[in-house]
């Protein structure tokens, strides 16, 4: 059961991320969410957006909608455009075994989302577009303890 809920919706323009950022910040603060939990999810949030906005839309108009939600001891957040469709979450894991030099600065995004959440799921949205739901649980692990 959702106990509240907080949404965005931006034009697709890659200075309208700090709004983002902003919404995701005050609403896991609020949900009572630790400080590294925080910091996690706007990252993530941040990337799924700007990725949207970069590469989903490549310049053309378009929104990205961020909805976060508490559920339970669960943050939950969607990010959901109508950009064409593409699910991060079959993206292979970067091999971090090469260089850092070697691989290039791009294709860590959606590891770091990975890292900065506990769940990623995709679905088409009905009519176009991409849902992207990313979940953290408000209880800090251990190493998150700041």
């Amino acid at each position: 059961m959702t106990t509240s809920e907080r949404r965005l919706r931006i034009p697709a323009e890659l200075d309208r991320l700090a709004d983002v950022r902003k919404l995701v910040r005050d609403a896991t603060r609020a949900a009572g969410a630790q400080p590294g939990t925080v910091d996690d999810l706007v990252q993530a949030v941040d990337e799924a957006a700007a990725n949207t906005i970069t590469h989903g839309y490549s310049g053309d108009a378009g929104w990205v909608e961020v909805t976060v939600a508490v559920s339970g001891d669960e943050l939950v957040v969607t990010v959901e455009d109508e950009a064409p469709p593409f699910d991060p979450t079959i993206i292979a894991e970067p091999d971090m075994t090469v260089s850092a030099l070697v691989r290039g600065p791009h294709g860590m995004g959606i590891h770091l989302m990975r890292l900065a959440t506990d769940g990623m799921t995709y679905r088409p949205r009905e009519g176009g577009g991409n849902i992207l739901t990313l979940t953290r649980s408000l209880t800090a692990q251990p190493e998150e303890n700041r």
